[in-house]
């Protein structure tokens, strides 16, 4: 995993807090000093956060879980689609649609109108519309996919939120929030890091802080996904091995049936064929047909022999 450093940091300007009269006091134990009445950030505690956030993506994305990025200011909408498109998660760089996650069926049969609008241009209804009819369908759809387009692999509620500035995406977070989704955030001298699972405390105007930041993060994210196909790979071949094992115990439990089906035939054979001793009072079952029953057991008795005297 990629770790944050501090050169890099602060080369990108991450350092760089908001003016003094607007700082929030909960942000005090993540701002170094004051120069020029503008709050420095401790980089330091910076990497911590950082490293800390990609660590929970990383098992996040290794899950098979889904990480949503918002981000609809102007500076970090164009950031946020290049990173994120990298990693096939979802993201909202557009006016963030109210009830997104409260009300996550409504948007969802939005996203259905759009795939359905899709299937009608691919057919002869289509076509039979007037010029106006279709112009309105062309329009709509591309309003769909300028709001929604980003989200339409989205089938279920993400299970991480990562915000480009909290107080602009404050609907965003209170969503998040009701419905117990861990946030993730850079955050500003002047937001509460209270409001988010993990805060990383950064400029969250800087274009370079930002595409730094998420640099970190998507990378983090990549690695998960690797993790998991490797993890995949490995309980295939896992599961094939023991296919093959029980299917060599299998073939091998079959000879063995065989054999002492074998052996307890041969023993049987040679019962059969082994001598009757006679004896004084040897006994011999009379060997009798079928639905008739047995009777009385037969003795053979020992001839004896008279010695004549002369």
């Amino acid at each position: 995993m990629s770790k944050a450093n501090f050169n890099e940091l602060l080369d990108a300007g991450c350092h760089f807090g908001h003016l003094k009269r607007k700082w929030n006091p909960n942000m005090a134990p993540y701002i170094f000093m004051e120069r020029n009445g503008i709050h420095i950030i401790d980089l330091y505690k910076t990497i911590a956060k950082i490293e800390e956030a990609a660590e929970a993506m990383t098992q996040i994305a290794k899950s098979g879980k889904k990480i949503l990025f918002v981000a609809t200011k102007k500076q970090a909408k164009e950031i946020v689609a290049t990173h994120v498109k990298k990693v096939g998660m979802p993201y909202v760089t557009e006016r963030w649609p109210g009830g997104m996650l409260t009300n996550f069926a409504t948007i969802r049969k939005a996203v259905r109108k759009m795939s359905t609008i899709d299937k009608m241009m691919n057919t002869s209804s289509y076509t039979s519309l007037s010029k106006r009819e279709r112009l309105q369908v062309t329009r709509e759809r591309a309003k769909l996919e300028k709001n929604l387009g980003s989200i339409a692999d989205l089938s279920r509620l993400p299970s991480a939120l990562f915000v480009v500035d909290i107080l602009k995406e404050h609907i965003a977070i209170a969503e998040a929030k009701k419905l117990n989704i861990p946030t993730f955030a850079i955050v500003d001298t002047n937001s509460d890091p209270n409001l988010v699972d993990f805060p990383i405390p950064a400029n969250d105007d800087a274009s370079k802080s930002i595409s730094l930041i998420l640099s970190i993060m998507t990378q983090a994210i990549e690695e998960g996904l690797n993790d998991r196909k490797l993890d995949k790979d490995k309980q295939s071949d896992d599961d094939d091995q023991m296919e093959n094992d029980e299917e060599g115990t299998t073939l091998k439990t079959l000879a063995e049936i065989a054999a002492e089906e074998e052996e307890r035939a041969a023993r049987k054979a040679k019962k059969e064929l082994k001598p009757i001793k006679l004896g004084d009072e040897a006994e011999v079952a009379t060997e009798l047909p079928d639905g008739i029953k047995a009777g009385k057991k037969t003795v053979v008795k020992r001839p004896t022999i008279k010695r004549q005297i002369i």
